[in-house]
């Protein structure tokens, strides 16, 4: 979830020494089809690296290739490298060295992660390996365990480049162990390592590592890589149960990057246009948009879901900010989207997106006239202030009052400050920041619709009603979005009474990434509620008006 970005950078700065390359997500993962039998463990996995292998030759023209990979990547690239015919080498970037120890870790950052979205006990997922809504096939977990690349027999690769973490002694190791089974290894520090991995809304990316990388594939003896020049070629739709999907690149020099879902029986309503959240990929939290798509898509609702620029596999735009969430800009990728949509028929459109996803979709609607609804899951709010940033909104951020008294009353809560788990100082310092709001807030709140803030949020919600555009708000029970909501509108929304094109539902039990089912299937049904107050009359009415416009 991390990494998208990198990667992609990384590939760029292959592009630039003549280096193709190809990266894919391994069955079961990211945007690849789902419903296969892992009963053969981790070869599942490593059949896909040497089909990828085969594919990138024949797509390249090129004979001899490196692998490239990360963390459980490293597991990977070991069991298919005797199947890899010309294999040059493989760079080893913060490799997962014994299996089990890696285990242990996944589920200590699961429970950080759970605790952090505020999930219950009896909400987590504990029947196997899993973290941020990402669970690994129990067969694979069951042979990870047993690895250990410290026990290897014979090298992976004639050359090798371990880029190690500073406190991870077992790389070292590694790269001592295939130096002794006679490769030609490389030593190069993953720096920045913690600050890539920690967070993708607020992730550092460590561009000199991809630098260093690039050159020693660019390095190795010119015999082992040949760079063929060929045109690019059209991806091949993937088809599952009730979708087609494909790949898609569009907008200006077609710099965005999406997945088109469709329905491989007749269309039965508007298609969603899914906002990614953060930084994260296209393919969601824990996939969930993934899943999403597919499950309209088996309703008739076609869907396209894309990084916004700077984001997963979309480079940035030169002359926009780096930081682009919560910025005005992004509307044009939206807009881009749209033309996508409709030079493909694909109209009317609404718009999707949870936390900041579901800002840029609301900002959007405003902006974009085309747009028929929008679905937001948990905004944090509605208008960002001029100036106030953004990672300091994620990283110093406070909860809800609700939710801290909710994580108080948790025996769970009290083992953890016991244990020293909890910083009790900031949480201290969150709940007196919650206070202080809360006692503005009452202060304030006679005067809301005169403020610059108030003015902007009910003018906003006045123009969309004005414009007919149909609103569907969805908040998590405590999320620290209702705050806004509450003073706006009121808890129980009755503020929205002069807004009748809007709907609220607060989701109990549910976490502000939705984790647990319950809370994705509201989001779905919501969905196509909103797809399906689009009859199959007016989607005709819209093309027979495209049909005009572009005669």
């Amino acid at each position: 979830m991390c990494t998208r970005k990198f990667w992609r950078i990384i590939s760029e700065k292959l592009a630039d020494r003549g280096i193709a390359s190809l990266r894919f997500d391994y069955p079961g993962t990211g945007d690849a089809l789902d419903d296969l039998d892992f009963e053969g463990g981790l070869s599942v996995w490593s059949d896909s690296l040497v089909s990828a292998a085969t594919h990138l030759k024949a797509l390249s023209g090129c004979e001899r290739i490196v692998l490239v990979s990360q963390g459980l990547g490293a597991v990977v690239a070991t069991k298919a490298a005797d199947r890899l015919e010309d294999l040059a080498g493989i760079a080893y970037m913060a490799p997962v060295v014994s299996g089990r120890l890696h285990i242990r870790e996944l589920a200590v950052w699961s429970r950080v992660v759970d605790e952090n979205l505020g999930l219950a006990d009896e909400q987590r997922d504990k029947t196997g390996v899993s973290i941020a809504s990402l669970t690994m096939p129990g067969q694979i977990a069951d042979e990870v365990r047993k690895v250990d690349l410290l026990m290897i027999d014979r090298q992976a690769a004639p050359r090798v480049l371990v880029v190690g973490r500073a406190d991870r002694p077992a790389d070292m190791q590694f790269a001592a162990r295939l130096r002794a089974l006679g490769a030609d290894v490389t030593e190069q520090a993953f720096e920045g390592y913690d600050q890539l991995v920690s967070n993708p809304a607020i992730a550092r990316l460590p561009l000199p590592v991809a630098d260093k990388l690039a050159d020693w594939i660019a390095a190795l003896p010119a015999e082992a890589i040949s760079a063929a020049h060929r045109p690019p070629v059209q991806a091949e739709p993937l088809v599952g149960d009730g979708f087609t999907e494909t790949p898609v690149r569009f907008g200006l020099d077609e710099r965005l990057f999406g997945v088109l879902c469709e329905p491989n029986h007749g269309r039965a309503g508007a298609t969603v246009l899914f906002l990614t959240s953060a930084y994260d990929r296209h393919a969601g939290w824990g996939r969930s948009t993934v899943a999403l798509a597919r499950s309209l898509a088996r309703s008739g609702i076609p869907s396209l879901r894309f990084d916004t620029a700077n984001a997963g596999d979309s480079p940035p735009v030169p002359g926009r900010p780096e930081q682009v969430l919560y910025h005005s800009t992004q509307n044009a990728d939206v807009s881009e989207a749209i033309d996508f949509l409709q030079s493909r028929r694909l109209t009317p459109v609404v718009t999707a997106g949870r936390c900041s996803g579901a800002y840029l979709g609301f900002q959007a609607s405003v902006a974009e006239l085309r747009i028929a609804g929008n679905v937001s899951v948990n905004p944090a709010v509605f208008r960002w202030s001029p100036g106030r940033s953004v990672e300091d909104a994620i990283v110093n951020g406070t909860r809800s009052l609700q939710d801290y008294r909710r994580r108080a009353l948790r025996a769970e809560t009290f083992k953890r400050i016991i244990r020293g788990e909890v910083d009790t100082i900031a949480a201290a310092r969150n709940i007196a920041k919650s206070l202080g709001n809360r006692a503005k807030h009452k202060i304030l709140h006679a005067f809301r619709g005169f403020l610059p803030e108030g003015r902007a949020i009910y003018g906003a919600f006045r123009t969309l009603h004005q414009r007919g555009t149909s609103i569907s708000l969805i908040y998590s029970e405590n999320d620290l979005g209702l705050e806004q909501y509450d003073f706006y509108f009121g808890h129980d929304g009755v503020g929205l009474s002069r807004f009748p094109n809007v709907s609220a539902e607060i989701i109990p039990d549910a976490d502000h990434n939705l984790t647990p089912e319950h809370a994705r299937a509201a989001y779905l049904k919501a969905l196509r509620q909103m797809a399906f107050r689009f009859p199959l009359e007016e989607l005709a009415y819209s093309k027979t008006q495209d049909s005009i416009a572009a005669e």
